[in-house]
């Protein structure tokens, strides 16, 4: 263990196994080491079995009969969908990580109305064909579709007659005549902002843009929704970028415990010290959050509860989709943040068939978590199993302090990647100088198989 490092990356979730990745490419010594004695952390892939152990209960309480064999299951602790031209699916082909893995389309992505599910209409066919909209708000939102797709953020002659750098996306939207209905559904379940902060924020507005061009580009390329999903679940994420650090002289060890994150007189990170193992030196160090708890390193930043639920259907209003993302905006329940509902099935190879794995996610903020995710809970009708969990979630607190002591925040209650993937691109930047390579093709992103 007594040896020199470029960088010492402690816990293996998926922020923390990217990053191991993408430096060990850019000729980083990586040692990159787990308390755990598997890979994925909070990202990880559980059978039955696991779960149950998981959350304390005995295998006697797992009722094959009912559920299924557990080895059939490859639950996700916090699954998390893809967007198709986003920056992970990018990275994941840049690295070449697709060559283990095998993706599938999502079959759907829906938003809540007035206690209904609807179709997330993006192109300008669909938004005429939506049920979400009266008749003249299809017209309008067609309209405002078509203009999205034609913007060129260096190009102000494709912006009609508004100004993207003064004007907001507010402003945008009553350009266009779009309703409230139409603003939350396009802010929320399209762009994927977790609240309308972004509405009056004039910096925003070319953002948002960019948002909506990802979602039906993405669209475009998968045809049932904009969403990929790993076949057996995300824990083959991690697994991959853990393989591509090793093939590229990264060290892993699983079940070693971190006595202490080392310091210099200075405060500058030094090493770590690894029980019964000795000590290990590197000028930088990343880690999850619950290895600095106790420090002024990390600050919390709220609690996340998910609830998951093991199902014998489909969720009614999805089109009998085999999987879906479903986002429940906040005007619409009452609650303080968006809820999340991910759905997979057998399809994905996560489930035995016949059965669905139902997620809900969400920010809470009161002693009673399960009361507050309640109203997406009534949208699943029969629970065969769930599962409750509340965990603190935490981000890094030494911003602007010269420690080179890197911590990725706590994985959000959002059902997409998009927040994660900056992340681990802006870490990169400050470790190495340089830009994520993201020069690649999403349309080939089930080619290396």
């Amino acid at each position: 263990m007594d040896e020199e490092y470029d960088v010492i990356i402690l816990g293996t979730g998926l922020k923390e196994c990217i990053l191991s990745g993408l430096l060990s490419v850019a000729k980083k010594k990586v040692l990159h080491l787990d308390r755990n004695d598997y890979y994925g952390a909070e990202s990880a892939s559980l059978n039955l079995k696991q779960l149950f152990k998981k959350f304390d209960e005995t295998d006697e309480k797992m009722d094959e009969q009912l559920l299924g064999k557990s080895k059939d299951y490859s639950i996700d602790l916090c699954p998390k969908f893809l967007m198709g031209c986003g920056n992970l699916v990018k990275m994941l082909l840049h690295t070449k990580v697709t060559r283990y893995l095998e993706f599938r389309c999502v079959g759907g992505s829906f938003v809540l109305k007035d206690n209904k599910l609807f179709e997330v209409p993006v192109t300008t066919q669909a938004a005429l064909n939506s049920s979400l909209m009266g008749i003249f708000q299809k017209r309008r939102y067609k309209n405002f579709l078509q203009w999205v797709l034609d913007v060129k953020p260096d190009d102000p002659k494709t912006w009609d007659k508004l100004n993207l750098k003064k004007q907001t996306m507010r402003e945008v939207y009553a350009y266009w005549k779009c309703d409230e209905n139409t603003l939350t559904f396009t802010g929320h379940a399209i762009a994927l902002y977790a609240d309308d902060s972004y509405l009056d924020d004039a910096s925003s507005t070319l953002d948002c843009i960019a948002r909506l061009q990802m979602y039906a580009w993405s669209l475009s390329r998968f045809e049932k929704s904009p969403y990929i999903y790993p076949v057996w679940g995300l824990g083959g994420l991690p697994e991959g970028f853990s393989r591509l650090a090793a093939v590229h002289g990264g060290v892993y060890m699983l079940r070693r415990e971190i006595e202490e994150v080392l310091y210099d007189g200075k405060g500058a990170v030094k090493g770590v010290k690894v029980k019964d193992e000795g000590e290990a030196t590197a000028t930088t160090v990343i880690g999850d959050p619950s290895y600095f708890k106790g420090t002024d390193k990390v600050k919390k930043t709220g609690s996340v509860a998910r609830w998951l639920c093991i199902l014998d259907h489909p969720l009614e209003g999805t089109n009998n989709s085999h999987s879906a993302q479903i986002i429940l905006p906040t005007k619409q329940t009452g609650h303080k943040s968006d809820i999340y509902i991910s759905v997979q099935s057998a399809e994905l190879q996560v489930a035995p068939k016949g059965r669905w794995i139902a997620m809900i996610s969400s920010q809470v903020y009161t002693n009673s978590p399960r009361k507050e995710l309640s109203v997406a809970y009534k949208l699943l009708g029969k629970v065969l199993k769930d599962f409750f969990t509340v965990d603190d979630t935490f981000e890094a607190n030494n911003h602007g302090v010269k420690d080179n002591v890197f911590i990725p925040s706590s994985m959000d209650a959002t059902t997409h990647f998009e927040r994660t993937t900056n992340e681990v691109m802006e870490i990169y930047k400050a470790i190495t100088g340089q830009e994520v390579d993201l020069n690649a093709d999403p349309d080939k992103i089930n080619d290396d198989q």
